[in-house]
């Protein structure tokens, strides 16, 4: 009996216990569901997708887009691969000029054994475009030189030859001649490139050879009062530069860097380059034709920090607004209008005139573009036929002339020269007016285009004198002071 009661007493014990622990599992429990919701409730913040079964927009949270674990992006940009095919294609210019030096008392009794000349000096850079010898460069690295070196990365120099020059793009092609195949660096595609795009500059800025400077593209298609269109960079670039190559990270040639805006002369956050397209164009032209061929619309875009502009909200339009249609020309012959803004020519976008005028100097005479305007708020879209400039305002006097037609040339018994349309009140009362001029300078003039390099060249503190012919053909001589 006592041993019944015993047994009694530990299985009460043992149920007493399973109960405890059944309790105290679910209390745990019952805690473990409380923490969870509160968590889910204060603490997660979850990306929702709303779907429905209609066609309505599908709206969602990107508040927890993942990043990359290298951050935004800088760690990722490689630019080794880019710099080493470069840097070799990259070459030293120098200009080598010969100026009077200033006379000593040494000179008055001894006299100068170089009769006063002291050679003077400038570089830049060059990029070699093909294995036999062709660098493309600034027209101002090369300009006005007696004898021209360009030096390899490897040190090696070589006289160098001037193929062909546009002062207008500020492009000159210039060669020398080695035994050996060079490395070079082939054109890129530079519509291609975008805003924010990684690119390299290279170099020898200060005479520091081989120097390369990474940034990005800033800008597209500044115009800095040339009616240009430049690409503008963030990547370092000083005196010494000019000439030198813009390229991608994988290499491609897509800008020769010219310019910086600088009040010091050095660089102080923003450089420029030609485009590539440009530049491959203007290269091109000079090898198969001797000089620029320019393909023109045949339009006159307003300024648009002009008064009337101003006052006619045209400063606000996005687009290039025509001002004036030239007869004669592809715009005029394709029934563009006063009025119309263009806003896309081919596959580009124009929001501004370098964006239109960018693209033109891509392009030769009788090219075809597809121009893309709006009129009286309609879109239309015509073919244009490009043509050669047919006048022009020469620098420094501001004549407007233009080629001579073949009548031209019967009436006046002469295949040269440009005839004057157009005459400044400055100049009225000289009888310029229809006459054809023949020369400056003693410098013969054979088209409009040669009229605008020969007068860029004039001084305007010298005597500057010009020979016309008149129907009669008498020729004529003017003295400008």
């Amino acid at each position: 009996m006592l041993k019944y009661i015993i047994l009694r007493q530990v299985k009460s014990k043992t149920v007493l216990q399973m109960k405890r622990i059944g309790s105290l599992l679910l209390v745990a429990l019952f805690a473990g569901a409380i923490t969870l919701g509160a968590y889910k409730l204060f603490f997660e913040n979850t990306k929702y997708a709303m779907v429905s079964s209609d066609n309505e927009a599908k709206v969602f949270s990107t508040s927890l887009t993942p990043t990359s674990a290298k951050g935004s992006g800088l760690n990722d940009a490689d630019f080794t691969i880019a710099a080493e095919s470069t840097v070799n294609a990259v070459v030293n210019v120098t200009n080598i000029t010969s100026g009077r030096s200033s006379a000593s008392i040494w000179d008055f009794f001894y006299g100068s054994g170089d009769n006063g000349k002291r050679a003077q000096m400038g570089t830049g850079s060059g990029v070699i475009i093909s294995s036999d010898g062709y660098i493309v460069t600034n027209n101002h690295v090369i300009d006005k030189a007696d004898k021209l070196q360009v030096t390899l990365n490897n040190n090696k120099s070589y006289e160098a030859e001037v193929i062909g020059k546009d002062p207008n793009t500020d492009i000159a092609l210039i060669k020398i001649e080695q035994d050996d195949k060079l490395p070079y660096l082939a054109f890129g595609d530079s519509d291609n490139t975008k805003i924010g795009e990684w690119v390299l500059a290279v170099g020898n800025p200060f005479n520091l050879t081989s120097t390369v400077t990474a940034g990005i593209v800033s800008a597209k298609a500044r115009d800095l009062g040339r009616n240009q269109s430049f690409i503008q960079t963030d990547a370092a670039v000083n005196p010494g530069n000019s000439g030198g190559a813009l390229v991608n990270t994988n290499g491609d040639l897509v800008g020769i860097n010219t310019a910086i805006s600088s009040q010091t002369g050095s660089y102080v956050g923003y450089s420029f380059a030609v485009p590539s397209n440009i530049a491959r164009k203007v290269v091109e032209d000079i090898m198969e034709y001797g000089n620029v061929q320019k393909g023109l619309l045949g339009i006159r875009p307003i300024n648009p920090n002009t008064p009337y502009a101003i006052q006619n909200g045209l400063n606000e339009i996005e687009g290039v607004y025509v001002s004036k249609v030239e007869v004669g020309m592809g715009a005029h012959e394709a029934d563009l209008q006063e009025g119309d803004i263009i806003k896309r020519v081919d596959d580009i976008e124009v929001k501004k005139f370098p964006d239109l005028s960018g693209y033109l100097a891509t392009k030769r005479p009788d090219d075809q573009v597809e121009v893309t305007f709006e009129r009286d708020g309609e879109e239309m879209t015509v073919p244009v036929v490009l043509k050669k400039r047919q006048t022009t305002i020469i620098p420094q006097l501001g004549l407007e002339v233009k080629n001579l037609t073949e009548k031209d040339k019967k009436v006046f018994k002469t295949k040269k020269g440009v005839k004057i349309v157009g005459v400044p009140e400055t100049y009225r009362g000289y009888g310029l007016y229809g006459k054809v001029l023949l020369s400056v300078d003693n410098e013969e003039i054979n088209d409009i285009e040669q009229a605008r390099e020969v007068f860029g060249k004039i001084s305007k503190y010298g005597k500057t004198s010009i020979t016309m012919l008149d129907k009669d053909g008498e020729r004529e001589r003017l003295i400008f002071q």
